[in-house]
């Protein structure tokens, strides 16, 4: 970790030949399992207090991470509300024996101070002095109302049985290794299961391998502590021009009763690429049932909320079919 400003962490490592998953370069799950390290830790240090991840805005995956390369992680709070800190994070990587890093993700991160009690807790106000703080710290509040859309759109959705689109279900322990610095489960260790149900869900819908290209609304509810059962519930609710929109719900509970807490929801788009590296066509999901309907309008209603970010445009992946 390097020398950074009061309000900034870099983090600065090779990605190893362990973080390479099925996609043969790094999978977005432990990207996003390094951006909320860097955020934890710029949290952290701003806050002089434990920190707890709230949310994960908008992540684009442009480019893959390769086994070997020098990567980056950037991390600046960017904005605080009373307990809440956004970070603005981004993942560059390139070869480490010389030249400029490429910038390969960027997002926002909440995370919110809280004492010893777990209740939120007042931080430092984060006040902009130079042209581009005042730049990422005006980004950041245009994106507050679209979130609270975003969050209340997906909270009042219902997912049950009566639903016909490709569905997986993993369930297993959190174990002791998925312990954060606060004894619960790490927000990145939870994303990163997150893209490895969305992988498995829209790989079976188009039948090869697929990549997360995109990654959005991930709320955070409640901790997830060591030893709970979790359920990690994957299904497609819409297909684009080349992606495979698959609505994320985390679920936990103790293994002694069978009562199961929504802990986390997202919803993640996955694409499958030819051998040069580009986004294919995959087949188009038309909805059956119902709630097969209410759920593909809620993605298009998704799609309309995120377009209303200044300068936020769309990639062709996340757009409707024949756009």
């Amino acid at each position: 970790m390097n020398e950074s400003p009061a309000n900034s962490v870099t983090l600065r490592f090779l990605a190893a030949p362990t973080d390479v998953g099925h996609s043969g370069s790094v999978d977005a799950g432990t990207v996003l399992e390094w951006v909320d390290k860097a955020a934890y830790a710029t949290a952290v240090g701003w806050a002089k207090s434990y920190c707890v991840t709230a949310y994960v805005g908008n992540i684009h995956f442009a480019d893959p991470v390769n086994s070997g390369d020098m990567v980056e992680v950037e991390a600046t709070v960017v904005y605080t509300g009373r307990s809440s800190m956004h970070i603005k994070t981004v993942v560059s990587s390139g070869d480490p024996r010389g030249g400029t890093p490429t910038m390969r993700s960027q997002c926002i991160v909440i995370f919110v101070a809280v004492g010893e009690d777990g209740k939120p807790i007042p931080v430092t106000p984060f006040e902009p002095v130079t042209a581009q703080d005042i730049h990422h710290r005006d980004d950041a509040l245009d994106r507050v109302s679209v979130r609270e859309e975003i969050v209340e759109s997906m909270k009042v959705q219902e997912y049950t049985d009566a639903g016909t689109a490709e569905r997986v279900v993993l369930r297993f322990l959190a174990a002791p290794t998925d312990v954060n610095w606060g004894g619960k489960v790490h927000g990145g260790i939870v994303m990163k299961w997150i893209d490895e149900a969305a992988y498995l869900c829209a790989s079976r819908y188009c039948g090869t391998d697929t990549v997360a290209v995109f990654s959005g609304g991930i709320r955070f509810y409640r901790p997830l502590l060591i030893g709970h059962v979790v359920e990690v519930e994957a299904r497609l609710v819409y297909t684009g021009n080349k992606g495979m929109h698959i609505a994320v719900h985390v679920r936990s509970g103790d293994p002694k009763d069978r009562e199961m807490n929504l802990t986390t929801s997202c919803l993640t788009v996955m694409v499958t690429r030819d051998h040069a590296g580009n986004s294919v066509p995959v087949p188009p999901w038309v909805p059956v049932s119902e709630e097969d309907k209410r759920l593909h309008a809620h993605a298009k209603d998704l799609l309309e909320i995120r377009g209303r970010v200044p300068g936020n445009r769309l990639p062709n992946h996340l757009l409707p079919a024949g756009t």
